[in-house]
């Protein structure tokens, strides 16, 4: 069967560029119904590599396809937690996802397999499998808080996403705080744009600013880059 994809642009904005476009779209486009009273929500993922760390220098080197596991949650929920496998090929996106227990969660998070019945979802079932041959294992949360916007006409989707930061403590993923840092500079966030098969030319539009550059902006490699530098230096 034929994966479905989505395409997927990214900026990087300053504040002032991000007040400026949010005010441009506001008027065709609309707050998702899941944001919350500030029209935001945070967002909290465990990211999984295997031992070489595979797919972070596919990210690296811009391999395609490349694919890449995740299990998030929103707002701190514990009671929904979402297997995420994210698919990259010639800059779009396919997005295939199942519902974990907390308990099947936890267990992946301190290493541990999980298994699998053939009536189980088969991302679960591909989870599973690459976990047992590639040594699957939690390497990194990535935590940020997101502004989405929606438009029914191209299944267009803009996000801002603020305080972008990770953290090495993946057995804090269900804490109500985790101790992170910061990877982007102070005032920088990232807009991202995702959209079917066209982008209405009233968006379009509304998302041209000067000094405004599409990027390649990986969220795990830039939470992981610096500890992969240091393990490199250590003879990892």
């Amino acid at each position: 069967m034929a994966l479905y994809y989505r395409n997927e642009l990214k900026y990087v904005v300053s504040e002032a560029q991000m007040v400026c476009l949010k005010s441009r779209i506001r008027p065709f486009m609309e707050l998702d119904k899941h944001a919350g009273g500030d029209g935001m929500y945070s967002i909290r993922s465990v990211y999984l590599d295997d031992y070489r760390n595979t797919n972070y220098y596919e990210n690296e080197e811009g391999t395609s396809p490349r694919e890449k596991f995740r299990i998030r949650i929103y707002n701190g929920d514990s009671k929904r937690i979402r297997l995420e496998l994210k698919r990259k090929e010639r800059g779009k996106i396919h997005k295939d996802s199942c519902i974990l227990t907390k308990e099947q969660c936890e267990a992946v998070i301190h290493a541990k397999l999980l298994s699998c019945k053939k009536e189980d979802p088969p991302v679960l079932q591909k989870f599973c499998l690459q976990q047992k041959s590639r040594l699957l294992e939690p390497k990194v949360i990535v935590e940020y808080e997101r502004e989405p916007y929606v438009c029914k006409n191209g299944n267009v989707r803009i996000t801002f996403d603020r305080n972008i930061r990770s953290s090495n403590r993946k057995e804090s993923f269900f804490d109500d705080r985790v101790y992170s840092r910061p990877i982007m500079p102070v005032g920088q966030h990232l807009l991202e744009v995702k959209y079917d098969e066209y982008l209405p030319d009233h968006i379009y539009r509304s998302l041209q600013l000067e000094n405004l550059r599409r990027t390649t902006f990986s969220k795990y490699y830039l939470c992981r880059k610096y500890n992969i530098g240091g393990m490199i230096s250590n003879g990892f």
